[in-house]
């Protein structure tokens, strides 16, 4: 029987070994951290276009989003005072230096950062303390995503010669997550991650190999600065076996994205929510995103019109990427996710992980929490 012990993250006790997954454009902000913080977990919220409902986001969204974060994280903060709250981040979006400094004066605990390999993130924090005079208090906790035990050695060994340490926190994200994926098309084929079928296909014991890599290279990393350094895995973690199963191979926790969309805290409007109610297995797809990596969403009218070849409107540039070509994409991705956050579901990009089509119904943030940690209820 594998013991249920609370996720240690340096300084930071976790009482849950559970991560909420960042989820953007707006569907992890402050109500869903929050709510999974006083729940025991770790809440994130999600720093993508985190300002998209500012008054002043289509003229300013750098400015826009630069005051959301602060705001999001002292809402998130009045429902969970003593809970742990970080953000996601994602590399690949314009200005994630400024997005980073943001989230540490705003007081996150912890940042995860992922959509590419978070190489400058531990320098940007050091700018943000030294804008500040110091650190005040507890440091944040710095976290980078992979996907293979090569991005794993990459990251562990930049951080080690440029900035003589290991990461507080790892998160392995798996072939069957939402969202932006650490993956190439020929990746996620070969572990049979892309059918119609997933829960038939998937070879999850190839992965479960690939995580007991990236367990080898964390540990070893850690070891050389005396340290423990937890490892978290995501992707298609949806029941209290899925986290056993985990805890088994090694892993301290788990992050959950897809199972906390269809709970009453989640930001997302009921029309998202809905969304993925009413999904069926074969209706979660994989896409091209104009970020140029591959994504896991929910087909529906607007993918059907992009994959028809027909180009939606862009009227405008939110300068959301670090590299982004106007003439050339396929359509705008902070529109369509803006839309989904908004509740326009047929102009949306509808990202979802696997296991999105396994939801029946609104539950709770405590509902999920206590079926990941002590098994459905009958």
């Amino acid at each position: 029987m594998i013991e249920m012990k609370p996720l240690v993250i340096g300084d930071l006790t976790v009482e849950k070994p559970v991560i909420q997954g960042g989820m953007g454009v707006g569907i992890s902000l402050h109500r869903l951290a929050g709510a999974v913080a006083k729940a025991g977990g770790v809440g994130l919220i999600s720093a993508a276009q985190i300002g998209f409902t500012e008054p002043d986001f289509a003229e300013n969204p750098e400015e826009a989003n630069a005051r959301a974060i602060h705001k999001e994280m002292k809402l998130a903060r009045e429902i969970a005072p003593d809970g742990v709250i970080g953000f996601n981040i994602m590399v690949a979006t314009k200005h994630y230096d400024r997005w980073v400094k943001e989230a540490v004066k705003a007081g996150a605990d912890l940042i995860v950062s992922g959509a590419g390999l978070p190489v400058t993130l531990p320098e940007h924090v050091k700018e943000a303390y030294e804008e500040m005079g110091g650190v005040p208090g507890r440091r944040v906790k710095l976290a980078p995503i992979v996907s293979t035990a090569k991005s794993a050695t990459v990251i562990c060994k930049l951080w080690d010669r440029k900035y003589h340490m290991a990461p507080d926190l790892v998160v392995i994200e798996g072939p069957l997550a939402g969202g932006h994926l650490g993956f190439s098309l020929e990746q996620l084929t070969a572990y049979g991650a892309d059918t119609e079928d997933v829960p038939a296909t998937y070879k999850r014991d190839a992965y479960d190999e690939e995580i007991r890599a990236i367990l080898k290279v964390v540990s070893g990393y850690g070891e050389k600065y005396g340290v423990k350094v937890p490892v978290v895995v995501a992707g298609g973690i949806y029941t209290h076996e899925d986290l056993i199963h985990q805890l088994e191979l090694g892993a301290d926790g788990v992050q959950v994205a897809t199972r906390f969309v269809t709970t009453e805290e989640c930001d997302a409007p009921l029309a998202y929510k809905e969304a993925y109610i009413q999904a069926k297995k074969e209706d979660i797809i994989i896409i091209k995103s104009p970020v140029g990596m591959p994504g896991r969403a929910i087909y529906n009218s607007f993918m059907a019109q992009v994959n028809s070849g027909k180009r939606p409107p862009i009227p405008k540039c939110y300068r959301c990427l670090e590299h982004c070509d106007i003439a050339k994409i396929p359509y705008c991705i902070t529109q369509a996710l803006v839309n989904a956050a908004q509740g326009d579901e047929d102009n949306a990009l509808l990202f979802c992980g696997s296991n999105a089509y396994r939801a029946e119904r609104i539950t709770t943030v405590d509902e999920v929490m206590d079926a990941l940690m002590n098994g459905e209820k009958e």
